[in-house]
């Protein structure tokens, strides 16, 4: 099930609040209701596949009661078996089959591939598991009990997809009793920030993937039609991952639930660091807390410090999925991450435009490993982008785009030009670094006509595209 889906907005979810709320009131006791959400939960969860419930309860269960050792008695062998098995559970469903076929190209034998079913979210919940077990070894979590535990994990707003929560920021806001009963502000906020990301989401991630798709994988792309494959893909991503933080957050609110933010408009950054602080927030605290600080952080040493840099970020890669492009993409972060620490030692400092085109220019070529299926397919974008073949015809697009402009006469489902790509890639543009972000406007938000008008619209807009629409895409990040 997907939050954008008319099977989610207009079932499950008001049968699931309803149903929330319903059992605090009637009952006036916590527990039912837990339960109830908890229930719900896994069924959101195991929508995809029945399967995937007897991986992510045995993960709870196991997790759970190893938490709790940890918590009687700070074992630290504990802790390590703990870490080592949960990201063995990642390792063999993830990295299986990427390991076997590296080994077939080295030995050249003919290992069979195991083909292993993904468990949808594993990433995800087995980093939120692992800082659970970190925590309590450290004593920065309290005794919870098993119900508390289940919820904090399977809460189904953040399930998937994140944001990576802690225990401490979450178990807290469910015991709090004045979080029991419905609240109007927040299920004005938690509405008014679903319906942007909705729009985000359907409207424009989606249209975006129509470009990113037919382009990547085309061998003959010319300058300008590899430079919007690849723009096209920076946007899709943007806005489909940008989308989906505003929808959880947005539905966590409709329980009275404050979910942290997970993403900062990254594309207004002026240098890769505030990149990462700004882009997939929780996943950037969870590598800097668990990786990068227990390798020593920055307190050995600028050398010492960059190799730290590097190997976090190669994680990062190699969390994102089993393939060389995300080890590429990961070793690329943690190098320009090095470079940005080297340059700040020079104290030179650049003028803002030239730094943003630094930063966009570098995270778009990144994002080309990110999106290509291998190493050769990327190559054969970055040929394109290079104008190794031609340019195209200049005069007749520039023509075609001027046409536009003046007649407004070609529609998208109809003409997939180069002129029109361009016009949404600038629009898209304009609206990250022109625009107040979602949360900047939550901040802001009061209940009236314009918040109304706004909300109203993007989720009509975004709703009835869903309706005329049968193929409903994944999230892009559901992959990792």
């Amino acid at each position: 099930m997907l939050f954008n889906t008319p099977l989610f907005i207009l079932l499950f979810l008001p049968i699931t609040l309803l149903g929330y709320f319903l059992l605090q009131h009637t009952l006036k006791k916590a527990t039912p209701a837990k339960i109830f959400l908890v229930l719900a939960s896994l069924f959101f969860y195991g929508y995809w596949k029945k399967e995937y419930l007897f991986l992510i309860t045995g993960s709870i269960l196991f997790n759970y009661f190893l938490g709790v050792l940890l918590l009687k008695n700070k074992n630290k062998s504990i802790l390590i078996l703990g870490i080592s098995l949960n990201l063995l559970l990642i390792g063999i469903f993830k990295y299986t089959d990427f390991v076997i076929q590296n080994m077939n190209r080295v030995t050249s034998n003919a290992l069979p591939l195991l083909n292993l079913m993904l468990p949808l979210a594993i990433s995800f919940f087995t980093f939120q598991q692992i800082a659970f077990l970190v925590d309590s070894y450290k004593g920065n979590v309290r005794h919870t009990n098993f119900l508390d535990y289940t919820l904090f994990i399977t809460f189904f707003p953040q399930l998937i997809a994140g944001p990576i929560v802690s225990h401490s920021e979450m178990t807290p806001q469910f015991l709090d009793a004045n979080n029991r009963k419905i609240s109007s502000v927040n299920t004005a906020r938690g509405i008014f920030i679903f319906s942007l990301g909705l729009f985000k989401k359907v409207i424009i991630a989606d249209t975006f993937a129509l470009w990113a798709n037919a382009g990547f994988g085309d061998v003959n792309l010319d300058f300008f039609s590899a430079w919007q494959t690849s723009l096209s893909y920076t946007f899709q991503l943007y806005f489909d991952f940008s989308g989906y933080s505003d929808m959880a957050i947005g539905l966590a609110l409709l329980f009275n639930i404050h979910l942290p933010i997970n993403f900062n408009s990254p594309y207004k950054a002026l240098n890769i660091q505030d990149f990462w602080r700004r882009w997939h927030m929780t996943l950037s605290r969870f590598l800097s807390t668990y990786v990068y600080i227990p390798l020593g952080g920055n307190r050995q040493g600028k050398y010492r410090t960059y190799v730290n840099l590097t190997i976090t970020f190669l994680l990062g890669g190699i969390w994102h999925g089993a393939g060389w492009t995300f080890i590429i993409w990961g070793l690329l972060h943690g190098l320009a991450l090095v470079m940005h620490r080297m340059w700040r030692q020079w104290n030179i400092r650049m003028p803002n435009i030239i730094a943003w085109l630094l930063t966009f220019g570098f995270i778009n070529g990144a994002w080309v490993f990110f999106r290509a299926n291998n190493v050769r397919e990327a190559m054969t974008l970055f040929k394109g982008m290079l104008g190794l073949n031609g340019f195209g015809n200049m005069q007749s697009n520039i023509e075609t785009l001027i046409d536009f402009i003046l007649s407004n006469s070609f529609s998208i489902n109809t003409s997939l030009t180069i002129p029109i790509i361009t016009i949404y890639i600038f629009s898209a543009l304009l609206i990250i670094l022109k625009m107040k972000n979602s949360q900047e406007q939550l901040i802001q938000f009061t209940t009236n006509y314009r918040t109304l008008f706004l909300a109203s619209m993007s989720f009509l807009i975004a709703f009835l595209a869903l309706l005329s629409d049968n193929n409903v895409s994944d999230f892009l990040y559901f992959n990792f």
